[in-house]
């Protein structure tokens, strides 16, 4: 049992409890399909969006501890904290261990049922364990990542607070009195053994408030809780890390928007890469790259209804800008996704603080080759791809064909000049291979398909001469450099055609040996554009894992994966990236390609030990 990383309570002055920062690693995540909050080990709820997952927040705290506004609940005296997922679930379960008692906090955002309920609720339930442990609780709302203003007011008793199209209602049951001031709800209780206390934050979203029974808040915390109960036991893996991957696929189903069927790649923004620095992004958005690792998943999941629903979101989000691809899409499909600048102080004053990502507006190259890798990996395992569908794919392909000698901004989306990245020639390469294999089975429309075959014969002589370094014995990052990038990898995971495949098993022992850092990886050698620096890249250790297994070090890939899996933070977490000298995670969390390339490593290790 470890101690939590106390914000100070202090006795309130104007209703104000003092609060700063903890470890990004110290979250964990709670959501329904459609929103995603985040929950700090000393309790409070730091971060909320509604009524969407990218929406603007109504707490966010974790970028500005002053005004951002949260949902803290905690005892009002020092404790000890263990918390737990609840076995197979993302319902959380936190333990306060004090001198007088132990309490224990259940928190979900419950799920849609079938009767009249919120738009969003957020549940959070207080049981006493032994002894007597006095409680408080406030939340501090504010609206519009803080830019709007709150009013607080009753309506039949229950306290609301309004925010221009949002409101929120604060129903409590045996928390003590709820009470009001300028800027907050907020009571004090006293819980002791075998008691319990109830408080539901209840939103809604330009339509009327709903006020819930106890005995209804009760009945849907169960029902949330059955439900990912018997969503977990339906994955189809019973492998070496069965709790890592199946809590890596459960992460993914909180990034899942239930609405439209896309996947956001995480559920905050501008989480900062290095502390104190400008990398700092909006990731609440569904990216092209991580299309193929995201059906491969599913599918090996054995999550069919989720896979069928990402293939056809991607395909009609995509549509809007046929045959060109964006970058990135926002979670209905849309494809307009501007970047600006909020007035938050920024996480331990990390700023800019970014809504939007100016990258869907960037030239990626690869992003061809994910989607037709998508497609070929959806038609393989059964799906129907339909006249139309096939003949947008040939066009893709046929684009690939005019425009691969292009320089990109490639997957990293630098913000420095475009250069011939070698991972994208390699994707375009694996966008035109994709394109002739669906040709061959009649998926797509074949009368082009020469084309693609000599233009992917061309696409290879360009990486096998200017991307590869003699002196390195390795890929290179970019035609004619000496820099080194881990993206290279993806070029075992999708079997890129090399002309002597010996080249992409030396490439990865030179990734290892020159970006590695014990078992974390990072993502490349040399200038990107932006200030200072970064930590080490999660997914990028987990592609080495997998590409390990493939070119046949099975027991390195292993001994890898026990190193990674150690990593996660205390509920089986991991944000984007991880600081290679103090262990600290970095970045936006939970990040949905760290816990993708986690689930296709467990797979192909799996499948080298089998063989």
């Amino acid at each position: 049992m470890s101690g939590v990383t106390r914000r100070p309570w202090a006795a309130p002055v104007s209703g104000q409890l003092a609060r700063g920062y903890v470890p990004i690693g110290e979250y964990a995540a709670i959501g329904d399909g459609r929103t995603v909050a985040l929950v700090a080990r000393d309790g409070s709820v730091d971060w909320l969006c509604l009524p969407d997952l990218d929406s603007p927040s109504v707490f966010a705290a974790i970028l500005d501890a002053d005004r951002g506004g949260r949902f803290a609940l905690a005892p009002e005296i020092p404790a000890e904290v263990q918390r737990r997922y609840l076995p197979d679930s993302n319902v959380l379960e936190t333990t306060f261990t004090t001198g007088h008692g132990v309490v224990r906090v259940t928190d979900a955002m419950a799920l849609p049922g079938h009767g009249l309920g919120p738009t969003r609720e957020l549940i959070r339930r207080v049981d006493g364990v032994a002894g007597r442990v006095p409680m408080r609780w406030r939340v501090m709302p504010a609206f519009g990542y803080a830019a709007s203003s709150t009013r607080l007011e009753r309506r039949g008793g229950v306290p609301v607070a309004l925010g221009g199209r949002d409101a929120l209602a604060v129903c409590s049951w045996g928390a003590g009195a709820a009470q009001i001031d300028e800027e907050a709800v907020f009571g004090r209780f006293e819980v002791q053994e075998s008691e319990s206390a109830l408080i539901a934050l209840c939103a809604a979203h330009q339509e009327p408030l709903v006020f819930p029974t106890r005995e209804q808040v009760e009945a849907r915390l169960e029902a949330t809780t059955v439900y990912w109960r018997h969503w977990a036991s339906q994955r189809a893996y019973d492998g070496e890390w069965r709790d890592a991957v199946i809590r890596s696929a459960l992460a993914l189903k909180l990034l899942f928007h239930a609405p439209s069927g896309a996947i956001a790649a995480a559920a905050t923004t501008s989480l900062p890469e290095e502390i104190g620095g400008e990398r700092n992004w909006d990731y609440r958005f569904c990216w092209v790259r991580d299309s193929a690792f995201t059906l491969e998943a599913l599918l090996r999941l054995g999550c069919p209804g989720e896979a069928e629903a990402f293939f056809w979101w991607l395909l009609h989000a995509s549509q809007l800008t046929h045959p060109r691809l964006q970058v990135l899409y926002r979670l209905d499909g849309g494809e307009r996704a501007p970047e600006r600048t909020l007035e938050l102080d920024g996480y331990r004053a990390s700023r800019p603080v970014r809504v939007g990502n100016d990258a869907a507006a960037q030239t990626q190259l690869d992003v061809y080759g994910d989607l037709l890798q998508t497609a070929l990996i959806y038609a393989e395992a059964g799906g129907r791809v339909d006249a139309e569908t096939g003949r947008r794919l040939a066009g893709m392909a046929d684009l690939v064909c005019r425009i691969w000698r292009q320089p990109d901004s490639g997957i990293w989306e630098v913000r420095s000049e475009a250069v011939h990245f070698t991972h994208s020639k390699m994707m375009c390469w694996v966008a035109l291979d994709r394109a002739v294999r669906l040709s061959d089975t009649g998926h797509v429309p074949a009368r082009h398909a020469s084309t693609w075959r000599r233009e992917a014969v061309a696409i290879r002589e360009f990486i096998e001469t200017r991307c590869w370094s003699q002196r390195l014995g390795s890929y290179t990052r970019h035609a004619g450099g000496e820099e080194l990038d881990a993206s290279v990898l993806l070029g075992v995971l999708l079997g890129y055609g090399a002309e002597d495949p010996g080249r992409l098993a030396t490439t990865v022992t030179v990734l290892q040996r020159d970006l590695g850092r014990g078992p974390l990886v990072h993502r490349y050698s040399g200038e990107d554009g932006l200030r200072g620096a970064e930590g080490a890249f999660l997914c990028c250790s987990f592609w080495l894992a997998d590409a390990l297994a493939r070119i046949g070090r099975a027991d390195e890939a292993t001994e890898l994966m026990e190193q990674l899996i150690a990593l996660a933070n205390d509920v089986g977490l991991y944000a984007e990236e991880l600081d290679p000298h103090t262990n600290e995670l970095l970045g936006n969390i939970p990040q949905g390609l760290v816990h993708l390339a986690l689930i296709n490593a467990a797979f192909s290790i799996a499948a080298a030990s089998d063989r």
